[in-house]
């Protein structure tokens, strides 16, 4: 008798694991996804304005790379986006929005020390939110998030340099 109680428990558990966390586990990986995406929009957005709007040369080259790895990372996400049935949004965050328009009425060194401060800020909430979905297993997320946060430390190592000096050029190794 105990091998049919055993068989019936462990079929309502399979059962149960079928309907209930799959949905959730997809839904956080929906979330996630969604919000890299507009990170990625809004890196790349901002990177292009420092890129022309930056007062030092390394300002300049730090809005190029963003753009740079950005679009590579934004073309990453989206082919995980796309695994995941999840239609890739178009806009960058609320919050990105409003630092672009506030920067945009900004120049020289004022702007260098706004832009690198938001970028700074940026990118350790970035590589907090990476650190946790990389934590969840095999996902396509958490594989996309563990390939991304090299980059995002290395982003945040820069944009951390040059608020340190906004009017230098130094190097971006």
């Amino acid at each position: 008798m105990k091998p049919i109680v055993l068989i019936a428990a462990a079929a309502t558990a399979s059962m149960a694991a079928a309907f209930c966390p799959a949905n959730a586990y997809a839904a956080s990986n929906s979330t996630f996804i969604k919000r890299a995406i507009r990170g990625d929009n809004s890196e790349i957005r901002l990177g292009a304005l420092a890129e022309h709007k930056g007062d030092s040369a390394g300002v300049r080259r730090f809005g190029k790379t963003l753009v740079t790895d950005h679009s590579r990372a934004r073309r990453e996400a989206d082919a995980v986006a796309k695994k995941l049935h999840v239609t890739p949004p178009t806009r960058a965050t609320t919050v990105a929005r409003a630092e672009y328009k506030k920067l945009s009425g900004m120049k020289g060194a004022a702007f260098d020390r706004e832009f690198t401060s938001y970028m700074v800020t940026d990118h350790k909430n970035d590589i907090r939110d990476f650190k946790k979905q990389e934590k969840a297993g095999h996902s396509p997320t958490a594989s996309f998030a563990r390939k991304s946060l090299p980059m995002l430390r290395k982003h945040l190592r820069i944009a951390q340099r040059l608020s340190q000096r906004p009017g230098s050029s130094s190097s971006q190794k």
